[in-house]
């Protein structure tokens, strides 16, 4: 499933930087490296040392159709748009571009010699050839759709009455509007550079070319109506909407993008999923979007900011509009100036009226319940617009961009799954009815595309033993494996601890019993708790912060000492309120291990869960990797080595001012590579590289990387890692030279600082999961099997990178893993490294499966994600986004976090 939460790999590459400018301010500001360093060789991605030979071969299918480029001399002809009103202001609407772009191919057909354009929708314009005429300077006139022309805005002749207008009209049958467009020449691309991107011989020419070929297929849906979001196409068909609830469909489309690969030029076909407004009535939405059953029970403010810069369209005159805002008055209430012409001496008079009246009297409209509603305002800021709300509809297609509900998720990811076999139909499907053979700048660029999936050969590697208590062996099967009749493999013990209950109800006694037999049956020894602590009822509704402390109290005045360890009740699954504010007390403050459940359907197998979770905070190990108890991994096990799992999560969308949380995990008590523990930094809002791996401060540094380094020291018998293993999650190919060039040099600069001496080997992989490539099985319905990895064909022709399915897909189809090694002077060779993040994702201690990505990233999400609830955001509406001011990245004071309690600070919290 696709859920756009911004689709972020698919951006198109950043236009080339001029020679004298040095990219990426905004991160040496926070990083503060100093100005007067000599520049050092600057660091690109590695090429493929060369392809991975272990494990059993099967033939897949790739969702990438090939594509066949004819040889030319050709150059695509690069043009900047320009476009302004008569009066030379500058057009800022959206949307407007291509009506206009197309209106000046139909009037100038033979002035551009019958050019064909690719057309971004914005300010590029590509042509194969030149156009005819140096100059490029155009007049053109647009039948303007959404002109006020039935409104209340009082306007002479915009409201039908007689008056001055009457003459007008009979001379100007539409209202038009006339704009000047200039293309500006900017820059030749040879076509050949497209052959180039297939060789891997990447150059600015052929990251742009692709980008030309990206854009016709844009235009292409573009003309059929689409709805765009980069690379992403969905129709107005209802066939493909979803209800999500809240007033907000999901709808199916697909992605489609040309890539570079082993095999040659290939498109990538997907299913793609974005969410959109539901279209219809405004009031249906408002009613659908609050919840509530009758137009009185509106909070007209919220439908306010939910209702803004929507476009709707208005009856009975069918004309569109974008919504500014709400009359401050209802509808009978709201007056505004209307022009009569005077019928005794031809003089126009102005009289007040209320917009009610004036649809009801003047225009003969029924209104049936708008009356005592606020109106719509589709006006300027100085010069409303109103209409009666029943006269509006929204139209389709319109992108919803506020962040979803935990329902209308779990429905969204629920109704788009599709199983492989599905998914194959159905972009077969796409792709025919996409029709761009017909597309004649497709045909004119010389690109045919094929009709068939790409077959792919993949490898399907061993899955790795494991070991648990009393030298037992387990051997996974399909991605997973158990515990049944078995110990975990060093546990903890569990005394001086209480639990504590926010009012959930269930029987404690109970489950205390079950947790103990459990827990007994893996090893782990499990005290009685010392209590058993209730919330007062009177306290359900108090504050949240009122709530923990009153527990605290509670504790601290009934225990002798602190306790090591708090079972926490809450009373709802998922985004309990109380959960943050309880994580940051118990971690942040007193450094006590907690972990929380919702007791609704607890058996053994959900209690088994919770214990993997405990023994792992309280610093046991449920399960390792056979090659990591004898130590035997290639490289790793005969050289001290820290993995590092490295990601930034931003806010969800409309939370534009969250700050965004870098969070690094690290590897600890080498040979192991099973123990983490991880630090947290808030950073500025959707900045996505690292700006606190070093933050030196005299003689000290407070970045994320020196805490990491020091920990491994010390658990580790004081040796210093020799070997450094990056992983690097959410980050896109346009900034894959930004992570090993500061990145990288941030991570160096903190090694350097902790002892001048000491030069360790890095190697850098990034792991991406939301592309695009989907495998199939050939001849058969299910997912590809755990362990399945591909390095050839659909892979980069040039860079080193492979796509990995470490985990049993079990419902809709599996989404592989693409991992990229940017860069490796450890020397790793490819079956070596393709077997490290295989074994990498069967160290999770949460779970008995394999997971998707390795582990030290996942804990890195993790960790990101229950430290971020320690913030409060409740001040942090959708509204305080759009004031002005605070948008430049690098420079806004964002809140720190808590740093957490010593003793809890090399513990693996987040599990």
């Amino acid at each position: 499933m696709d859920a756009h939460d911004g689709e972020a790999d698919e951006l198109p590459p950043p236009p080339p930087v001029p020679a004298n400018v040095v990219p990426i301010k905004a991160d040496d500001v926070e990083s503060e490296v100093p100005a007067n360093k000599p520049a050092k060789p600057k660091r690109f991605p590695m090429a493929r040392p060369g392809l991975g030979r272990k494990g059993q071969p099967i033939q897949l299918l790739a969702n990438h159709y090939k594509v066949s480029v004819k040889s030319s001399e050709e150059y695509f002809f690069h043009y900047n748009v320009i476009l302004k009103y008569e009066d030379d202001r500058p057009v800022d609407g959206k949307g407007v571009g291509r009506k206009v772009i197309d209106k000046l191919q139909q009037t100038y057909r033979s002035e551009l010699s019958s050019k064909d354009f690719a057309y971004d929708g914005e300010k590029s314009l590509f042509t194969i050839g030149a156009l005819p005429q140096v100059t490029n300077e155009f007049t053109v006139v647009l039948e303007d759709v959404s002109t006020g022309k039935t409104a209340a805005n009082g306007s002479p002749g915009g409201n039908d009455s007689p008056g001055g207008s009457d003459r007008k009209r009979v001379r100007r049958p539409y209202q038009t509007k006339t704009f000047k467009v200039e293309l500006c020449f900017a820059a030749k691309i040879p076509m050949n550079a497209i052959a180039q991107a297939i060789k891997g011989q990447e150059s600015e020419n052929s990251q742009e070319a692709l980008r030309v070929l990206d854009i016709i297929l844009r235009q292409h849906s573009a003309k059929q109506g689409c709805l765009l979001v980069r690379q992403s196409f969905f129709h107005n068909n209802p066939n493909n909407f979803v209800d999500l609830g809240g007033g907000v469909m999901g709808c199916r489309g697909f992605h489609s993008s040309f890539r570079g690969t082993q095999s040659g030029l290939s498109l990538n076909i997907d299913v793609s999923t974005t969410m959109i407004v539901k279209p219809g009535p405004v009031i249906d939405f408002l009613l659908a979007n609050q919840k509530v059953d009758h137009p009185d029970r509106i909070d007209w403010q919220k439908a306010k900011r939910a209702l803004k810069n929507l476009r709707i369209r208005t009856t009975p005159v069918n004309s569109e509009f974008k919504i500014i805002g709400l009359s401050d008055r209802n509808c009978n209430e709201q007056m505004f100036s209307l022009r009569q012409r005077n019928g005794n001496n031809g003089d126009v008079d102005e009289v007040e009226v209320t917009v009610y009246d004036y649809f009801v009297k003047n225009k003969g409209i029924e209104l049936r319940y708008s009356g005592n509603l606020p109106c719509i305002n589709v006006g300027k800021p100085k010069r409303p617009t109103y209409f009666p709300i029943e006269l509006c509809s929204l139209i389709p297609l319109q992108r919803y961009t506020k962040a979803l509900s935990t329902l209308q998720r779990s429905s969204l990811v629920e109704k788009s799954r599709q199983k492989p076999q599905e998914r194959m139909s159905v972009l077969n499907d796409a792709l025919r009815r996409s029709n761009y053979d017909s597309d004649p700048m497709l045909r004119a660029s010389g690109i045919s595309i094929a009709q068939n999936f790409t077959q792919v050969e993949g490898r399907v590697l061993q899955p790795p033993k494991l070991k648990a208590g009393n030298g037992e062996d387990i051997f996974p099967r399909n991605g997973r494996w158990n515990f049944n009749n078995k110990k975990l493999i060093q546990t903890c013990s569990v005394d001086k601890w209480a639990v504590v209950n926010f009012s959930a109800r269930c029987d404690v006694r109970n489950l205390i019993r079950d947790l103990i037999r459990n827990a007994s049956a893996k090893g782990i020894q499990m005290a009685e708790p010392f209590d058993v602590f209730e919330e007062s009822p009177s306290l359900r509704r108090a504050p949240v912060s009122r709530r923990v402390d009153d527990m605290f109290e509670q504790i601290k005045s009934k225990l002798p000492g602190a306790p090591k360890f708090l079972l926490c009740l809450l009373p709802e699954r998922k985004n309990c309120e109380v959960y943050g504010p309880w994580k940051r007390k118990c971690l942040a403050e007193f450094g006590i291990v907690t972990q929380c459940l919702a007791p609704q359907r607890v058996n053994d197998q959900y209690l088994l869960n919770l214990l993997l979770k405990i023994n792992a905070k309280l610093g046991g190990i449920n399960s390792l990797l056979q090659i990591e108890a004898s130590p035997s991994i290639p490289l790793v096990s005969k050289t001290p080595t820290i993995i590092l799992g490295m990601d930034v999560s931003h806010g969800q969308p409309g939370q534009s001012d969250r700050p965004s949380i870098a969070a690094v995990v690290s590897s600890r008590q080498w040979p192991l590579i099973s123990k983490y523990r991880a630090s947290v930094h808030t950073q500025s809002p959707k900045l996505e590289m690292m700006s606190s791996l070093f933050k030196p401060r005299g003689t000290e540094d407070d970045g994320l990387i020196r805490e990491s380094l020091i920990d491994f020291y010390t658990s580790s018998g004081k040796r210093k890692p020799d070997h450094v293993i990056v992983f690097r999650d959410g980050v896109s190919e346009s900034q894959f030279t930004q992570v090993i060039n500061i990145e990288l040099d941030q991570i160096i600069e903190a090694c350097k600082f902790l002892d001048e001496k000491w030069s360790p080997k890095f190697t850098v992989i990034v792991a991406q999961k939301n592309h695009h490539t989907k495998f199939f099985q050939s001849g058969s319905p299910d997912n590809v099997p755990p362990g399945t990895v591909v390095d050839k064909q659909v892979c980069h022709p040039r860079n080193y990178d492979f796509y990995m399915c470490a985990h049993a897909g079990m419902i809709g189809t599996t989404r592989p893993t693409h991992y990229h090694v940017l860069h490796d002077e450890i020397g790793f060779s490819p079956d070596d490294l393709q077997e490290l993040v295989h074994s990498l994702s069967y160290v999770y201690q949460r779970s008995t499966t394999a997971i998707s990505v390795v582990a030290p990233i996942c804990y890195a999400h993790l960790a990101a994600a229950q430290v971020g609830t320690f913030l409060k955001f409740e001040d942090m509406s959708d509204a305080s986004s759009s004031q002005g001011g605070h948008t430049s990245v690098g420079s806004v004071p964002v809140p720190e976090l808590p740093r957490l309690h010593e003793k809890v600070r090399s513990s693996m919290f987040f599990c």
